[in-house]
């Protein structure tokens, strides 16, 4: 990872916990490094078993996941928490391709890192992955959107289908608010990019890869068809299944 000055730590990401899944023992200590003088703390897991048994137990705020892993490869690691919670994860993958699969999996990671990567940009993607994640503070307590069946709580960061909660991860859920708070309106892309997805450098097809979980999500909670596609522009979210 080439030297560069880090990027400074907002308010809301600093002193968050960091959970470094890199076998490479050089690299980890250099992320390890980079992350902790932004005001991060970290644990490191250098094989698969160790990180999941160290993600639950010491409960990190984000997952920085290298997919080439000993024992339980990170694919599999990534299934495992995301079948129990929806902690931010970060991958970092060798090759661009590796990510692009890793979406076609629908595992539902958070962003995507190919190495090397110079320490600000690192920086730059945990700290957009974590705002993300966080709350909004101007969104209050009874603040909720309601769109026909389905109920988004910026608040909580919660969204419900008639009660039954929607298991999303945290982009998931900043796309599904922001169509929320305009329902019946169209949204380019570009603009879903921009509000919901990490900045810089992501995959061309990502605002349509969250897009496909979010459907099979809500068709799960028992409702499909919300998220209608604009055919040339994006997506709306409509005020009920069509």
């Amino acid at each position: 990872m080439p030297a560069a000055e880090p990027a400074p730590s907002s308010p809301s990401t600093r002193g968050a916990l960091v959970l470094v899944v890199e076998d490479e023992s050089v690299l980890a200590a250099t992320l390890e490094l980079v992350l902790r003088h932004d005001g991060f703390r970290t644990e490191h897991a250098s094989d698969g078993h160790r990180a999941v048994a160290l993600w639950r137990a010491a409960d990190p705020d984000l997952v920085l996941l290298d997919l080439g892993l000993p024992g339980l490869d990170g694919t599999e690691v990534l299934k495992v928490m995301r079948r129990d919670a929806t902690v931010p994860v970060v991958v970092l993958t060798a090759r661009a391709e590796e990510a692009d699969e890793l979406h076609g999996l629908g595992l539902g990671a958070d962003d995507y890192l190919v190495k090397p990567v110079s320490a600000r940009k690192l920086l730059a993607h945990v700290h957009a992955v974590l705002r993300r994640a966080t709350p909004a503070p101007k969104a209050s307590a009874s603040e909720v959107l309601r769109v026909g069946p389905l109920h988004v709580d910026p608040y909580r960061v919660e969204a419900r289908v008639a009660g039954t909660a929607v298991p999303l991860t945290p982009s998931e859920f900043r796309l599904l608010a922001h169509m929320a708070r305009a329902p019946g309106r169209a949204h380019t892309r570009d603009e879903l990019y921009e509000a919901a997805l990490p900045e810089g450098d992501g995959l061309e097809r990502a605002v349509d890869v969250h897009v496909a979980h979010l459907r099979r999500k809500l068709r799960r909670a028992g409702t499909d068809g919300m998220i209608e596609t604009v055919r040339g522009v994006g997506y709306r979210l409509g005020e009920s299944p069509p």
